[in-house]
């Protein structure tokens, strides 16, 4: 069937010329050149999508923007002045599908109707089969979730993904804002496009003028090419601005006017090259703030702050953690190539539940990611998430945990035998050691004055063991004693009151490698019981020895 639109504006001649460009597209148009006939139009006829001036003679277009997307998901866009972009701003804020400049450029008026007439077949998919549309499946399958927060969240990006306006993504880190960037490009009209996603906080400043813009050969010392920038290759499809906060003030000016004018300079160019792209940015960080503190623009910040969009944390969707969690087991599976994907107990399931996720959804695949390393089963239980134990009650948002207090007393209560084991060392530590951060193993904390008193005992018997080995291994050559005695010096043991020379990253490594292999030396190398001696799995005895460069050789 052909398209149907209605094109207001009180200019004739630019009427005229919109109205052939529309005939050409196949595509029949009505014109209106006063509100009131633009309403009397609206109410008489049924348009796939609307072409308004915000200025006419008898009032502002913003009003007809209003009553058409309060009323229809019909796409409409608007017409500014060159200057006019706050009026084109609050135009995309009331529902306007996007806009376009005057003196009107052709190839982008057509690139606009494109746009919309692929917004009017999605609109048309969804309203056939609402609940099993393929934009509602695509968005249920990246989208884990289906607790009160998250219905709200997939119906507004639903319809942010058929607009063109600029997209801010607001929330902690972790929340998953890059994956509902790339969820609204792709539910998007420009889902044939790019997805161009940047940090650009990892740009250094002096190079951030090149990559996003391009530049030209021999324009400076190392332009050996002609380079296409972000912008460049963006166009089309969206760019997507991770941690924007982190833009220097000198490239907030050049980015505000190339998201205003829609055109990009490449370095040593002489002419703006026209690019179509849409803007999402995000931060985890208070970017309102930042504008009043001076350090990030104002006009920057309402130009890409069109539509805010704030995700919620873990610790607000509790009821989405268990189908999370299978969803992130099944993808490591997937990665490290496992026989089955492991499953939680109901115990370790609950504990997640009630867990605080500082780290949101990044925290909990990483903790998953530890808990199947360390588990010997396809099952993770409790003692599997390396989490500190907690009394839960029945319902999984509250949380009554036992103080650290009470755990680390018990422990000083506990005295070490005089020759404790390998294994008993290596306990002993685990226990007195919390997770102060959800991205760490438990060796890389800072150790308590009982861990660093179990420390130089391990060190001590540990060095005892050793010598026990040369001294009843005689055949021996002087190399392998001469190995001996470089792996030994690598630890540096510091006096009492003093920090370790070497660092505590390297010094706890250095412990853990001298362990691991006076374990593996009693054993004569087999793992299995190497893993039994130290009180630990397999798995994560292999996962240590590979972490600490330890050649099976």
């Amino acid at each position: 069937m052909t398209k149907t639109a209605l094109v207001v504006d009180d200019e004739v001649d630019l009427c005229r010329l919109m109205q052939i460009t529309l005939t050409k597209m196949g595509i029949k148009s009505d014109v209106a050149y006063t509100l009131s006939q633009a309403r009397e139009y609206w109410q008489d006829n049924d348009y796939d999508f609307c072409l308004t001036d915000l200025k006419l003679p008898d009032g502002s277009g913003l009003n007809l923007v209003k009553e058409v997307s309060s009323s229809s998901h019909t796409p409409i866009a608007v017409i500014t002045a060159h200057g006019s972009m706050d009026l084109a701003i609050e135009a995309l804020k009331l529902g306007a599908f996007d806009f376009v400049n005057k003196p009107l450029e052709l190839p982008r008026l057509r690139q606009l109707v494109e746009n919309a007439l692929k917004v009017i077949h999605q609109n048309d998919a969804t309203k056939a089969t609402p609940e099993h549309s393929p934009e509602q499946q695509l968005l249920n399958s990246r989208l884990i979730g289906d607790s009160a927060v998250m219905h709200p969240l997939k119906k507004t990006i639903l319809k942010l993904a058929r607009s063109q306006a600029p997209v801010f993504l607001s929330g902690a880190s972790g929340t998953g804002k890059e994956v509902v960037a790339r969820l609204i490009h792709d539910l998007s009209p420009r889902r044939d496009g790019s997805f161009v996603p940047v940090n650009c906080g990892a740009i250094p400043s002096e190079l951030m003028e090149s990559e996003f813009f391009g530049h030209k050969k021999g324009s400076f010392t190392g332009a050996v090419a002609d380079k296409q920038g972000l912008f460049q290759q963006a166009n089309g499809g969206t760019l997507f601005l991770d941690e924007v906060a982190d833009l220097p003030l000198a490239m907030q000016v050049k980015l505000l006017r190339a998201i205003q004018e829609k055109t990009v300079r490449a370095i040593g160019d002489t002419k703006e090259v026209p690019v179509d792209i849409r803007i999402l940015s995000a931060t985890h960080k208070d970017l309102n703030q930042l504008v009043q503190d001076g350090t990030f623009r104002q006009d920057l910040y309402y130009r890409i702050n069109v539509i805010e969009l704030k995700l919620p944390t873990l610790n607000a969707r509790r009821d989405d953690i268990p189908v999370l969690a299978q969803h992130f087991l099944a993808m490591i599976a997937e990665d490290w190539q496992l026989e089955s994907p492991p499953s939680l107990t109901d115990a370790a399931c609950a504990r997640l539940q009630h867990h605080d996720f500082a780290g949101n959804v990044r925290e909990l695949r990483n903790l998953l990611e530890r808990a199947v390393t360390l588990a010997e089963t396809s099952d993770i239980d409790t003692g599997h998430l390396g989490l500190p134990d907690i009394e839960m009650d029945s319902s999984p948002n509250t949380i009554t945990s036992q103080q650290a207090d009470s755990q680390s007393s018990a422990h000083m209560s506990d005295k070490p035998t005089a020759n404790p084991s390998v294994a008993d060392q290596i306990a002993e530590q685990g226990k007195s050691t919390t997770n102060l951060h959800p991205y760490r193993t438990n060796t890389q904390h800072y150790p308590s004055m009982v861990q660093q008193s179990a420390m130089r005992q391990a060190k001590a018997s540990s060095n005892t063991i050793i010598e026990n080995d040369k001294t009843s291994n005689n055949h021996h050559d002087d190399l392998q004693a001469n190995e001996n005695e470089n792996e030994n010096s690598d630890i540096r043991e510091p006096a009492d009151g003093q920090l370790p020379p070497q660092g505590l990253e390297s010094y706890l490594q250095a412990q853990e490698k001298q362990l691991i292999i006076t374990a593996l030396k009693q054993t004569g190398w087999n793992k299995t019981q190497a893993a039994e001696l130290l009180g630990t799995t397999f798995r994560s005895l292999r996962y240590r020895m590979k972490k600490l460069e330890i050649d099976e050789e």
